[in-house]
């Protein structure tokens, strides 16, 4: 999808796209602003947010055997808006002011509306997101995400679903907002890896529009 397709929707008098920077990856639209947040009201927020959410630190199980999961997470939406996935269900907190203030400048960038956001802490570099995609049927035949990274700069990295060889990676830094549109939950997997040298934390928040 072009940059033109993707904000076909955005009127007139709507800021500029020209920010946006497009992740060339086949079958998939991808868009990057790097500049969404300043840095120092990024690094503001980090803080805010590590210090008042809840996290809850879940357990998932695979091949079996229950494991911690390799972060911490929490989910915050409307009511009702329940996410459930590997066996964890995850019941939505009300929206705190930090965040809806962030779902908010999110919505603007994008003109879209969300209804609910997964937040996860990566605490340091060994905290990581194995390979998935935001693929949930209540997301639609074709989900907007937009996710929202504050902290240290993690390296994010994609997958072509069918041809695992094929992959890129993008450095998502402290302030910067990724957009996932179009058919990429179809065609792509992601993830964040472990990264030994990383010592500081990031939180990033995942936002969705659940039908």
């Amino acid at each position: 999808m072009t940059q033109a397709a993707l904000f076909a929707h955005v009127p007139a008098s709507a800021p500029p796209v020209h920010r946006w920077e497009a992740i060339a990856a086949t079958g998939a639209s991808i868009w990057l602003r790097r500049d969404f947040l300043p840095p120092q009201a990024a690094t503001k927020l980090l803080g805010r947010l590590i210090d008042v959410v809840p996290w809850r630190h879940d357990k998932i199980r695979v091949f079996g055997k229950e494991h911690d999961l390799p972060r911490l997470q929490q989910w915050y939406g409307d009511p009702g808006q329940v996410y459930v996935w590997s066996g964890i269900e995850m019941q939505p907190l009300p929206w705190a002011p930090e965040i809806a203030k962030v779902r908010d400048a999110v919505q603007r960038a994008t003109k879209r509306k969300f209804n609910s956001v997964l937040l996860n802490y990566y605490r340091d570099g060994n905290d990581t997101v194995g390979w998935h995609s935001d693929d949930e049927p209540g997301l639609g035949l074709d989900p907007f995400i937009a996710s929202v990274s504050v902290g240290v700069e993690r390296d994010f990295v994609l997958r072509r679903i069918g041809d695992p060889k094929r992959q890129l990676s993008v450095s998502l830094s402290n302030g910067s907002l990724l957009v996932m549109s179009g058919q990429t939950q179809a065609t792509w997997q992601h993830a964040v890896p472990r990264r030994k040298r990383v010592k500081g934390p990031r939180v990033n928040l995942t936002f969705r529009e659940f039908e």
